[in-house]
């Protein structure tokens, strides 16, 4: 499954278009790399007084992802780029945020039929499996135990192959 990872990186006074040009140069070389599956940058719109950038990179898998962390062309990047920005965020993307992940998200009403092709046949299986067994609880407490389940398999299970398998129509044209 793949593995997205967001980086966030507040650039020096004055560096920004250095560092803009070496990461357009870095995220591409960083494709020879054969477990690096996308990659993007994330800019403030022109005239903003924002001085952070935004990296959104996709791996194949967690394993490519350390090694790609751990190689060589990574490392002599952090170098040159710690000497441009403080200190970068790397946040793994898990959730919702990393089911749509494309550089021009999908329509919202796109997004919500995919959402509704995880949600109903999820919500079914649940009522049908867990449903006999929690009927005798206290309502609050059966709605809470679905919706665990309910976010549990749509994050990790559901959503990954529904995106997968929606992905030419999802991605607009």
């Amino acid at each position: 499954m793949s593995i997205h990872v967001a980086i966030t990186r507040k650039v020096l006074p004055g560096k920004e278009e250095e560092f803009k040009e070496a990461l357009r140069q870095f995220l591409g070389e960083s494709f020879i790399h054969g477990g690096v599956h996308g990659a993007a940058m994330i800019t403030s719109l022109p005239g903003s007084d924002s001085n952070e950038i935004g990296i959104l990179r996709t791996f194949a898998d967690e394993a490519e992802r350390d090694a790609f962390y751990n190689s060589k062309l990574f490392r002599d990047w952090e170098a040159y780029a710690s000497k441009l920005t403080e200190e970068p965020v790397y946040r793994p993307l898990t959730g919702l945020e990393a089911w749509f992940r494309y550089p021009l998200p999908p329509p919202r009403w796109k997004m919500a039929v995919a959402t509704l092709c995880g949600v109903f046949p999820t919500s079914l299986l649940l009522s049908f499996t867990l449903g006999p067994y929690l009927q005798n609880l206290p309502m609050p407490l059966r709605v809470l135990i679905i919706a665990v389940c309910m976010v549990a398999l749509l994050t990790w299970v559901v959503m990954p192959v529904i995106t997968r398998l929606l992905k030419k129509w999802l991605r607009p044209s």
